[in-house]
């Protein structure tokens, strides 16, 4: 209320205690209504709940915050030596190899490709699981390698180490050629990944299609070897159906071109390949010191993928699990766990590893 000049004590004093108009006092108690309504409840309903896995998330980033520079110093001291060291073992692995036995598993993708040209059983009884005779695939890959299998072995042999390479060298440029993080794995896995290299092992394109981590990508891996199917895991804990169905799709298909092209032999992957194919190997498995540990740790580790599933760790902790989960678990296989090195796109969603994306570059700032 304003007091004009001119006007009297009395009149201001009359209109000041003027009731408000009715329509008026209506609107501004529905105003006050609502804007409680949207100020108080709304607002407190929006506000998330941190879970026990972001607490402890938290906790791990506020732990590394306070490690000094010279704790930092000695760490990454600590991984260079380490990084060092398991690249000269590598190099000696892979020489070893190189003169023993070189592109050894090449012969058993090459008899697998054979037997199923000539017609005959692509799992025959009678072959030892202690050497690298032995084919312990679903039949995909052999019926992928038959056209190179009319070659003579060492025709087939050079042209499947080139492939073997090319899944190599495409894996390190899609991890990243110039992070650190990824040559410090390269060199502390070098035993594996030399390994690896040498005796023309699939575990190696397996690794590269492990590491895309697309649903067509997984499922293409676990139709060379039973374990990556454990990823899907991952998909579950961040309920991500769409992608978990998209890789129950892709493992459909891949699975009807099997039984079309390989009926017999499809279903006797399941009857002639199981625990007892393990064999008297260098197993580095919990299942050589008893099953019982091995099923504990496995089911633990699912506990694992799904409670981090929707954290920054849940990739690692799912290509961790596909990794170690084989109850034949030999020291080639840990080259797997490069696929960790790179959170793959999730569908939908902003590459969490294009650094030209600024609201990607903000958000990992964060982190």
């Amino acid at each position: 209320m304003i007091w004009r000049r001119g006007e009297s004590q009395e009149s201001y004093d009359a209109q000041r205690n003027q009731p408000a108009r009715p329509w008026l006092r209506g609107a501004q108690a529905v105003f006050r209504e609502d804007a409680k309504e949207v100020v108080l409840e709304k607002w407190d309903d929006e506000i998330p709940q941190p879970t026990v896995v972001d607490e402890a998330a938290d906790a791990a980033r506020r732990a590394r915050a306070q490690l000094g520079p010279t704790t930092r110093h000695v760490v990454n001291l600590l991984l260079f030596a380490a990084a060092v060291i398991g690249a000269v073992a590598g190099v000696a692995v892979a020489w070893m190899h190189i003169v023993n036995d070189p592109l050894a598993d090449a012969r058993a993708y090459y008899d697998a490709a054979v037997r199923l040209n000539q017609g005959r059983p692509l799992y025959p009884e009678g072959i030892s699981p202690n050497g690298n005779e032995i084919y312990l695939y679903p039949p995909l890959l052999a019926l992928a390698l038959r056209p190179l299998a009319l070659l003579p072995f060492e025709a087939f042999a050079l042209l499947w180490e080139l492939v073997v390479i090319a899944a190599f060298v495409a894996l390190v440029r899609y991890l990243g050629v110039r992070r650190k993080a990824v040559w410090l794995a390269i060199g502390i896995l070098g035993v594996p990944i030399g390994w690896c290299l040498t005796i023309a092992q699939a575990h190696v394109p397996l690794t590269f299609l492990l590491a895309l981590g697309q649903p067509w990508s997984i499922a293409l891996a676990a139709n060379l070897k039973l374990t990556p199917v454990v990823v899907a895991i991952w998909w579950l804990g961040r309920r991500d159906f769409q992608s978990f169905m998209a890789f129950l799709a892709w493992m459909g298909l891949f699975a009807a071109i099997q039984v079309a092209l390989a009926t017999s032999d499809s279903v006797a992957f399941f009857s002639s390949v199981g625990l007892e194919q393990i064999g008297e190997v260098r197993n580095i498995s919990p299942y050589a010191i008893s099953p019982a540990l091995w099923i504990g740790l496995v089911l633990v580790g699912i506990l694992v993928v799904l409670a981090l599933a929707r954290t920054r760790w849940g990739w690692a902790a799912a290509v961790t699990l596909a990794t170690v989960s084989p109850p034949r678990l030999l020291v080639y296989m840990l080259m797997g766990l490069l696929a960790a090195l790179r959170h793959p796109r999730i569908a939908g969603e902003p590459d969490p590893n294009d650094l030209s994306d600024p609201s990607m570059v903000y958000g990992r700032s964060f982190r």
